[in-house]
């Protein structure tokens, strides 16, 4: 998810599209929250891993 958001935010940066620009911070935002919380142990959506 953090890779897809960077994709994203290049994408949109390079090309100029905002919307790409929003979706890729917001998906890199998530995924490393959800990245912390996996690796400090806390259970994800009832899993250890949100894979």
């Amino acid at each position: 998810m953090i890779v897809l958001g960077i994709i994203l935010l290049v994408i949109g940066l390079v090309a100029g599209i905002s919307i790409l620009w929003t979706i890729g911070i917001i998906l890199v935002v998530i995924g490393a929250i959800l990245w912390i919380l996996g690796a400090v142990g806390r259970e994800v959506g009832g899993r250890r891993h949100y894979w």
